[in-house]
C-alpha cells in the first residue's frame, strides 16, 4: 500500500487535525495510507521519499512560510486570508494546503479530500484557491416547541430530555454537523427563549434554575460536547435569547411577570451574572440577542444591550486568556438598531447585526423599499450584517428545492441589501428535527430538506456561479439520489417550477409575510376581497414583492380604464397556473426514470401535486374575487343590481373549492399538519393554529363559505336582502361599563362624550364619539409623558373586562402604534389586535382614533405599552357584544362579507 505523508503543526488546532483526518479517510478510500509525519523545512522535505502533504495556516506554519519566501509556492489567485485556502502541487512531490486561518486549512483539506475521492489518487498539478463570499453561514436549530406550555408563555421551554430528546442525541448531532461542514457552514445558531436557567447555576439566584440537578448536569455536559464538536469543524456555536424574559420560578419568587418591558436593577443583575457565568463556562460559544418584542426596545434597547448584556459579556471575558472574541449578534427586530450599535461598537469588537430577508416567508429575489433601506443602513453601521431567512410560513410543510430561485435570493442579499452572512431557518422550524410528513418513523429535516440547506450555503460561499454550470451541478447531485440523469433533470425542473408558486401567490394576495398566516391552508374570500379587516402587512407588497397591484387596486384601474403597473393579480394567477402545470409534467416525466430512492421520489411527487392543487385553489378564487369586487364597485350599495357578476364568479369559486377538496384528500394521507407553529398567533386563514392545523380542519369552513355565497346569490336574485345588510341599519346601543379601581396617582378618570378633554396636560378635545362609547368612564394622563417616555396605568377589576384603547391614525412618532404579530408574537395575547370601532373617536385638529378592546381577567393589572400617546376610553364587561363598524367610509355591509359568512 502506498503511503502518503502528512505534516501538520505540532500545536495544530482541533480544526486542522480534523482536516487531516478528512484527507486520511479519502486516501484510505482510494487504497492509500495517510501517515502523520513530523514538521519539515524547505531543506528537508525532499528527503522523504513518498508523496507528501503539508497543511497549515500560512502565517504560522514554517514550511509554508519558507515556500512562499523562496517563491516555490506562489498564488495565482487571491492570497489565502481568513477562511480562504489554496491547494498547490510544488516540486518534490509535495502538495500544499495553505489556509488563511485554521478554518481555511480545514476547508482546504475538505476540498483536497473531495478531489482525492474523485480522482482515486492524490491529484497532481494542483493550483486552486477559494474562499467564502459571506462571513457567517449557518442554520438555525430551535430549542422550542409547536405549542405553548401554560403558565409559561411563547418561546419559554426549559431544556429537558422530555421536551427535547433529540438535543442529547450525539449521533444525530454528529450527522448534522458533518453535513454542515460539507456545506461549509461556520456557525450554528440555537434559538431559545431563555436558556440560562437550564445551563447556569447562580449562587445569588438559586431560584432561577428551571431544571433538576440531574438535568442541569446533563445539559452542561451536552452543551460542552456540542461546542467542542462544532469547534472541531470550524463552526461557531451561537446561542440566541429573548429580552427581557425571566425564568418562571424566578418570576414567581420575585412577584414579576415572565416578560419584562423595561430594565429593573434585579433583572439587570440577574442577566449580568447569567451572561458572565455563561461566557466563562462556554468560552467558544457566541450569543445572539433579540432586544425587541417583550422589551420596549425603542426606549430601553440601548441601555439594556450596553449596560447589561455587553457588561455581562465583558465581565465574563475578564478572567479568560486572550482568544478570539465570541460573536455577539444583535437581531434588528422592533428596535432602533443604529442607536444600539453606535454605543456598542466602541465597547466590543466582534459585533454583528441581523434582519429578516423576506419577513417570515420567501417571496422575492428583488426586495425593495423600506426593508431594503433598513438592510443597507444596518450594513453601513461598521459591523457585519447578516440576512435571516425566517420561518418560511408560505413554504411549510412542503419540500422546497429551487436552486435558481435561492441563488438569486443570495445574490440580492449581497448586492441589493449589502449583507455579508446568512442565518437560515429550516423549512419546518418549530418541529425540528422532524418534518410534518405522515410517515413512520418520522422523517428528519436534515435528510428530507438536504437541498434546501445545500443550496443556500453553496451560494453563501459563492453566489455567482454560472447558471448553466449550476444546472449541471444540481443534476449530478440529484442523480446520486435517484439513479439517472434523466430522472434528476426532470425532478430539478419540477422543483424549479413549483418553487415559483408560493412566493408569487403570497406576495400578491397574502395578508402578511409573517407567521400569522399559514399560506398552504388557503385564504377565505373575505381575506381576498376585504383584507383590511385582517390588518394586512403592507410591507408584504411594498417591500417584499416586485411592483404590482392588489386586487382592489386592479379592479379600480380596470373599471377606470387606467393602465396597469407591475404585477397584476391576473398576471400572477396565469403565471402560477403555468408553473404548477409545468411542475406536474416534469415530475410525471421523472417517474419512469427513477432507479433508486423511490419512496422519497413518490413523496416529492405528492408534494408537487399538492402545491399545484393549492395553487389552483388560489388562482380560481382570485378570479372569482375580481368578479365580486367588480360587482361591489358597480352595485355601489344597490346589492340587488349587477348580480350577473356574482353568477360569473360562482364557477371559479366552485373550482377553487374542488381543488381544495382534492388537496385535502391528498394531504390527509401525506401530512400530519400544515403549520409548524400551532398557537393562537396563527390567524389566517382561521384563528388558532392548533385548531386549524390541517386541511381537513379548514375544508368545512370553505364548504360553508361557498354554500353561503350560493345561497346569497339566490336570495339577491329574488330581490331579498340578507339579514346582515338589514341589521346594519339597527340602532346602536351604548356599551355597559364595568367597575374598576384606578391605582395610578398620575392618572384620573373622565366621562367620554363630545367636548371631553382626553389628556391631563393638553387641550385635545373630543369633537365626535361613537354612540357605543358615550358615557363610559375613560382614563387620562400626561400626553407629553406618554409621547416621550411612555406611561403605565395600574388598575384593578373584580370581573373579566375589556379595556378600550384608542390609537390615533397617524404614523407620527408621538402616537402609540398598534402592536402587531409581525414584530411581537405576544401582541395578541389579550386579543384586540383588530379594531372594533374604526374612526370611533374624532378630536379637534388631530387624527381620528381607532378603538381596540383588550381582555383582562380579575385582579391587578398595569397597562405599559411603551413610547407613544394613546387614549383609554373605558372599561366594559367582557361579555359585551362588540359590533365591528367604521364610522367613516365603508360600513360593514359594504365589505360584502355577508356574501360568504353565515
Amino acid at each position: 500500500m502506498t503511503t502518503v505523508l502528512l505534516s501538520i503543526p505540532d500545536n495544530a488546532s482541533a480544526r486542522v487535525r480534523h482536516g487531516a483526518e478528512l484527507i486520511t479517510q479519502a486516501l484510505a478510500a482510494c487504497g492509500l495510507e495517510g501517515q502523520l509525519s513530523g514538521p519539515w523545512s524547505i531543506d528537508s522535505y525532499r528527503a522523504a521519499d513518498a508523496p507528501k502533504i503539508v497543511l497549515g495556516d500560512r502565517t504560522a506554519t514554517p514550511l509554508i512560510a519558507e515556500l512562499e519566501e523562496h517563491e516555490v509556492l506562489l498564488y495565482h489567485s487571491a492570497v489565502p486570508q481568513g477562511e480562504g485556502y489554496y491547494l498547490a502541487s510544488v516540486p518534490g512531490a509535495l502538495t500544499v494546503v495553505s489556509g488563511g486561518s485554521d478554518s481555511g486549512v480545514l476547508y482546504g483539506c475538505q476540498e483536497l479530500a473531495a478531489r482525492i475521492k474523485l480522482a482515486g489518487a492524490l491529484p497532481e498539478d494542483l493550483a486552486f484557491g477559494d474562499g467564502p463570499a459571506m462571513k457567517l453561514r449557518g442554520p438555525v436549530v430551535p430549542l422550542q416547541k409547536t405549542k405553548i406550555e401554560p403558565p409559561r408563555r411563547t418561546y419559554e421551554y426549559p431544556i429537558t430530555p422530555g421536551r427535547f430528546p433529540w438535543f442529547y442525541d450525539r449521533g444525530l448531532w454528529t450527522e448534522f454537523l458533518d453535513q454542515m461542514l460539507e456545506d461549509r457552514c461556520n456557525v450554528l445558531y440555537i434559538w431559545t427563549g431563555h436558556p440560562f436557567s437550564s445551563l447556569m447555576r447562580l449562587d445569588d439566584y438559586p431560584e432561577a434554575m428551571e431544571v433538576t440537578e440531574e438535568e442541569f448536569r446533563l445539559n452542561v455536559e451536552t452543551f460542552h460536547w456540542l461546542a467542542n464538536a462544532c469547534d472541531r469543524r470550524g463552526i461557531w456555536l451561537v446561542l440566541k435569547f429573548y429580552n427581557i424574559h425571566i425564568p418562571l420560578p424566578f418570576a414567581r419568587h420575585h412577584g414579576l411577570d415572565l416578560h419584562q418591558p423595561k430594565p429593573l436593577p434585579l433583572t439587570s443583575d440577574y442577566y449580568i451574572q447569567s451572561i458572565s457565568t455563561f461566557i466563562r463556562r462556554f468560552p467558544n460559544v457566541g450569543l445572539m440577542v433579540c432586544l425587541g418584542e417583550a422589551l420596549q426596545g425603542a426606549i430601553y434597547g440601548v441601555e439594556w444591550f450596553n449596560e447589561t448584556i455587553l457588561a455581562g459579556v465583558n465581565e465574563g471575558l475578564k478572567d479568560l486568556p486572550d482568544k478570539e472574541l465570541p460573536p455577539i449578534i444583535v437581531r434588528a427586530h422592533a428596535i432602533p438598531s443604529d442607536k444600539v450599535m453606535a454605543e456598542a461598537l466602541p465597547r466590543y469588537a466582534n459585533l454583528f447585526t441581523e434582519a429578516k430577508y423576506n419577513g417570515e416567508s420567501l417571496t422575492t429575489y428583488t426586495p425593495r423599499g423600506r426593508w431594503q433601506d433598513i438592510h443597507q443602513h444596518l450594513a453601513s453601521l461598521g459591523s457585519i450584517h447578516l440576512f435571516n431567512v425566517h420561518i418560511l410560513a408560505n413554504l411549510e410543510p412542503f419540500r422546497y428545492g429551487a436552486p435558481s430561485f435561492i441563488q438569486k435570493c443570495v445574490q440580492a442579499a449581497k448586492y441589493r441589501l449589502h449583507t455579508n452572512g446568512i442565518h437560515l431557518y429550516p423549512l419546518f422550524y418549530w418541529d425540528w428535527p422532524y418534518t410534518a410528513d405522515d410517515t413512520s418513523p418520522r422523517l428528519r429535516q436534515m435528510d428530507r430538506d438536504w437541498i434546501w440547506f445545500a443550496a443556500w450555503f453553496r451560494y453563501a460561499w459563492n453566489p455567482d456561479h454560472h447558471p448553466e454550470l449550476e444546472r449541471r451541478y444540481w443534476i449530478e447531485r440529484l442523480k446520486e439520489r435517484y439513479g439517472s440523469a434523466e430522472a434528476a433533470e426532470a425532478i430539478l425542473d419540477a422543483y424549479e417550477q413549483a418553487g415559483e408558486c408560493a412566493p408569487k401567490l403570497l406576495r400578491r394576495f397574502g395578508i402578511t409575510e409573517g407567521n400569522r398566516q399559514t399560506m398552504s391552508l388557503g385564504m377565505t374570500m373575505s381575506q381576498l376581497t376585504n383584507p383590511d379587516k385582517y390588518r394586512p402587512w403592507k410591507e408584504l407588497w411594498e417591500a417584499q414583492a416586485p411592483q404590482g397591484e392588489r386586487l382592489d387596486e386592479y379592479v379600480a384601474r380596470e373599471l377606470a380604464g387606467q393602465p396597469h403597473i407591475g404585477e397584476t393579480p391576473i398576471d400572477i394567477a396565469d403565471d402560477v397556473d403555468r408553473h404548477a402545470a409545468a411542475a406536474e409534467r416534469a415530475i410525471q416525466a421523472a417517474s419512469a426514470q427513477v432507479t433508486q430512492g423511490q419512496a422519497e421520489y413518490e413523496r416529492i411527487a405528492a408534494d408537487i401535486r399538492a402545491i399545484a392543487l393549492m395553487s389552483r385553489a388560489y388562482t380560481h378564487k382570485v378570479r372569482a374575487a375580481v368578479s365580486i369586487l367588480t360587482y361591489k364597485a358597480r352595485a355601489a350599495g344597490d346589492y340587488t343590481s349587477h348580480i350577473e357578476l356574482l353568477r360569473e364568479a360562482e364557477p371559479q369559486f366552485r373550482a377553487s373549492l374542488e381543488a381544495y377538496r382534492e388537496l385535502t384528500a391528498l394531504t390527509s394521507e401525506t401530512y400530519l399538519y400544515a403549520n409548524s407553529m400551532q398557537t393562537p398567533s396563527r390567524k389566517v386563514p382561521f384563528p388558532d393554529g392548533e385548531r386549524y392545523a390541517h386541511w381537513t380542519d379548514c375544508l368545512p369552513m370553505y364548504e360553508e363559505e361557498y354554500a353561503n355565497f350560493v345561497r346569497q346569490i339566490a336570495a339577491l336574485g329574488e330581490g331579498r336582502l340578507p339579514q346582515q345588510v338589514a341589521e346594519a341599519a339597527e340602532p346602536i346601543r351604548p356599551y355597559r361599563s364595568a367597575t374598576f379601581a384606578l391605582l395610578s396617582p398620575h392618572a384620573e378618570t373622565y366621562t367620554v362624550e363630545p367636548q371631553a378633554v382626553i389628556f391631563k396636560d393638553s387641550d385635545i378635545i373630543v369633537s365626535n364619539v361613537a354612540e357605543e362609547l358615550v358615557g363610559l368612564e375613560g382614563i387620562r394622563f400626561s400626553h407629553e409623558q406618554a409621547s416621550k417616555d411612555g406611561v403605565s396605568v395600574a388598575f384593578e377589576v373584580q370581573e373579566p373586562v375589556r379595556v378600550l384603547v384608542g390609537y390615533f391614525n397617524s404614523g407620527h412618532p408621538q402616537w402609540l402604534k398598534v402592536p402587531d404579530l409581525e414584530t411581537n408574537t405576544h401582541a395578541d395575547d389579550r386579543g384586540g389586535l383588530a379594531p372594533v370601532l374604526l374612526n370611533g373617536l374624532k378630536v379637534f385638529f388631530q387624527p381620528n382614533v381607532n378603538v381596540h378592546a383588550f381582555r383582562y381577567e380579575p385582579g391587578r393589572h398595569e397597562l405599559d405599552f411603551g413610547q407613544g400617546s394613546y387614549v383609554i376610553l373605558g372599561v366594559i364587561r367582557d361579555d359585551e357584544t362588540l359590533r365591528v363598524r367604521d364610522l367613516e367610509g365603508a360600513g360593514s355591509a359594504d365589505t360584502l362579507d355577508w356574501l360568504y359568512e353565515a
